[in-house]
């Protein structure tokens, strides 16, 4: 999975959230994007991987 198509995942995540808790602002969804990336540093810092081979890892969960 390239960084577009992840993306685009988190877009269409981003508007479900938004459709089921109206209250969420892009704000709330930012500080979420923001946590996964300093998530996926820290996976990257532990494992010494490159942060496309985390996101492939993930997704194939």
């Amino acid at each position: 999975m390239n960084s577009d198509q992840l993306e685009g995942k988190w877009k269409q995540v981003k508007g479900k959230f938004k459709q089921k808790y109206g209250d969420l602002t892009d704000n709330d969804l930012t500080y979420s994007e923001g946590k996964f990336d300093e998530f996926l540093g820290r996976l990257q810092e532990k494992t010494g991987k490159r942060k496309e081979q985390l996101k492939e890892e993930i997704d194939n969960l």
